[in-house]
């Protein structure tokens, strides 16, 4: 199934009354005869589809006020598709989700920006600026706040250094979704503590309308069929397993990489944990300072193209499998979101 969606498409009726009014104001105000490229059906980029194209240019010379016609998919192009891509791309709607190569971050709520601290932060920017600059994997660790246990927050190391309530996150998260309608986002725990505690976060914002249920053996869905059901936010742990049933354990489903040396010459492909029979491959893509200590220092070696895009490659080479889930610390340094890009074939 694809998530194919196309826009209604509608005909420019070519108004004689704006004509005359042209012809008879040489002079008239000054527009662009429709020729704004977020088209619509009307090359005005309004998203009316009403071919009104603004007279005049200005210096005398009638404008044709017939607004040439764009494709009703507000981008212009004249191609009458109207299109919603999937995690950014079309054609990866189709492609199913174990074959797609997403962006992640490693600790993603632990950010300058958000805090943390030198000793404790992972990236400059917190989780709304991620998943705005492409971010679609999330590593977050869980636990209980030591001052109110009825509250999950995120942490990394002591809570002290910098904590963010869960529910929080959440909130940002379903806000996001529902604002990219074509975007999948895909959630790894290192959780300490209880599904259930966790699914009453879920119920409160409303996330649990988006989460997505893999049953066992099954084929998993194509990009195209988890935006039409809007099951777009996959749940996983390193701990917990099902209940509830869309809180699945990681390790069941997927495998990962070794992670944290302190030289990039030491990052590996082999097997760390879970089974490489499973569906998804994780690539655990960060070095820590000789402190074992997130280093902007070395994710700017190890960030960079060449550099991610051969790990990226000889880890599917190995496991002649995608390289699902590439996740880094400090991703606005170096190029993950143009690796994934080449990763994916584009």
């Amino acid at each position: 199934m694809s998530c194919l969606r196309r826009a209604g498409s509608s005909c420019v009726v070519f108004g004689l009354s704006l004509i005359s009014s042209c012809a008879a104001d040489p002079a008239g105000e000054v527009g662009d005869s429709g020729s704004e490229t977020d088209g619509d059906g009307d090359g005005d980029g309004d998203g009316d589809g009403d071919g009104d194209g603004d007279p005049g240019d200005g210096d005398g010379d009638p404008g044709d006020g017939d607004g040439d016609p764009g494709d009703g998919d507000g981008d212009g192009d004249g191609d009458g598709e109207g299109e919603l891509a999937c995690s950014g791309h079309v054609e990866l709607c189709d492609r199913p989700y174990d074959e797609v190569v997403f962006a992640g971050t490693h600790n993603s709520h632990a950010a300058l920006d958000e805090g943390y601290t030198q000793f404790n932060a992972n990236h400059q920017h917190g989780i709304p600026t991620q998943l705005e600059d492409g971010v679609r994997v999330m590593l977050l660790d869980t636990y209980y706040d030591e001052g109110d246990p009825s509250t999950i927050v995120l942490c990394h190391g002591p809570c002290g250094l910098g904590s963010t309530p869960h529910l929080e996150v959440l909130g940002q998260i379903v806000e996001f979704l529902q604002q990219n309608p074509g975007e999948i986002l895909t959630l790894i725990y290192q959780d300490a503590v209880d599904p259930a505690d966790l699914a009453l976060d879920y119920e409160a914002t409303g996330a649990i309308e988006l989460v997505y249920t893999h049953e066992d053996g099954q084929p998993w869905p194509t990009l195209g069929e988890l935006v039409d059901a809007d099951t777009r936010l996959i749940v996983t742990a390193e701990q917990g397993s099902p209940p509830p049933a869309w809180h699945h354990n990681i390790w069941a489903i997927g495998w990962d990489t070794p992670y944290g040396p302190e030289d990039p010459a030491d990052l590996s492909c082999a097997l760390n944990r879970g089974s490489s029979d499973n569906d998804l491959f994780l690539v655990n893509h960060w070095v820590n300072s000789d402190l074992g200590l997130p280093s902007a220092t070395d994710a700017e070696v190890v960030n960079a193209y060449d550099f991610l895009l051969a790990r990226g490659q000889e880890c599917e080479a190995m496991w002649d499998h995608a390289a699902n889930f590439v996740v880094v610390d400090f991703y606005e340094r170096g190029d993950l979101f143009a690796v994934v890009e080449t990763l994916n074939g584009f």
